[in-house]
């Protein structure tokens, strides 16, 4: 059994006016020929770091210089996808205010397509997103330290937001990701964290791996980070996998040419006997508005700064054929 994770996926801005709006292009061809891999697996997952809507005001744009949102018709290009559940809690969710990521939980939830991270009230906020594998059941919980005026509240929209210091979770954050852990814990077989958090460039801070650790204690088998624009080093911790940052996926930033955030992985998961045993890389870079597979140098240079990243974590990264792979002990 094979779960597809990606990191940040944004569809707004150029992506949006150039892409999404132009009915010349078919919702597929942003994926490439990275589509195959994609639906070669049986559950893939996105975080979602646009709205999606046709409604609302920039917010605080003298303060906020990036805000994205992409047109209604981006839900058919995460159908062409097969995109099963996108997580929330980011920060650009609620670029457009209330009323777009009120839209934007709307047409996700028409689509048929899964949600965490965000909603209409705080418990919505909370609320994991449950799919269905082939063998079991998969719980998702979405978190964010990004933007903290945008808190879910009891009748307000926004975030699953939560603080940390350097000893971890800070109250009541902590009971309460305590709480929705022991939660999902019995409603799925296996328990994925995606974490929104932390600076987008450089390694995890060690206020960073202590969030992840105290995440995986409470109850999650996977820690899934993204925010960081260049993928992370992965760690393995009690026999579980933390994935510090899974990097930019599509999206028209600007490319750094040392720290290079248009190359990247679309990581496969793979399952046996409910648990994950094996972390898949495939080396992916964003170029004209697209997600490809990477290609000779590029591979190159994903292999060789990821196997460092990983090395400073203790963990063993080979590749072979372009292909990177991680055995979870």
């Amino acid at each position: 059994m094979q779960i597809a994770l990606t990191g940040d996926v944004m569809l707004g801005r150029v992506v949006d006016q150039y892409v999404i709006r132009n009915q010349s292009i078919g919702p597929d061809k942003i994926w490439s020929e990275v589509l195959p891999l994609m639906l070669k697996a049986d559950r893939r997952l996105i975080n979602l770091e646009c709205v999606i809507s046709g409604r609302g005001r920039e917010w605080q744009p003298d303060s906020k210089p990036f805000h994205f949102r992409a047109h209604p018709r981006a839900i058919d290009f995460l159908r062409a996808a097969k995109i099963d559940c996108v997580t929330l809690a980011n920060n650009h969710v609620l670029d457009y205010g209330a009323d777009a990521l009120v839209e934007c939980l709307a047409l996700l939830d028409q689509a048929g397509i899964k949600r965490a991270g965000a909603g209409a009230s705080l418990a919505e906020a909370l609320t994991p997103a449950i799919l269905d594998l082939p063998q079991g059941r998969l719980g998702v919980v979405a978190l964010t330290d990004n933007e903290s005026e945008w808190e879910a509240e009891e009748k307000k929209p926004g975030t699953h937001h939560i603080a940390y210091d350097a000893k971890g979770l800070v109250e009541p954050y902590r009971s309460r990701l305590a709480q929705v852990l022991n939660q999902v814990r019995g409603q799925a077989d296996l328990v994925m964290v995606s974490a929104h958090v932390g600076p987008n460039w450089g390694p995890p801070s060690a206020a960073m791996r202590t969030l992840a650790y105290q995440i995986i204690d409470l109850g999650a088998d996977l820690y899934w980070g993204h925010s960081n624009h260049t993928p992370q080093g992965i760690e393995l911790y009690k026999g579980k996998a933390i994935l510090y940052s899974t990097g930019d996926f599509i999206d028209d930033y600007a490319v750094d040419s040392v720290e290079r955030n248009d190359l990247s992985f679309l990581f496969i998961l793979e399952l046996e006997r409910g648990r994950i045993v094996r972390i898949v890389l495939h080396p992916v870079r964003i170029e004209d508005l697209y997600v490809r597979l990477a290609k000779d140098n590029e591979i190159v240079f994903l292999e060789r700064t990821m196997q460092a990243k990983c090395a400073t974590f203790g963990t063993a990264v080979g590749f072979q054929d372009g292909m990177g792979t991680i055995a979870v002990q």
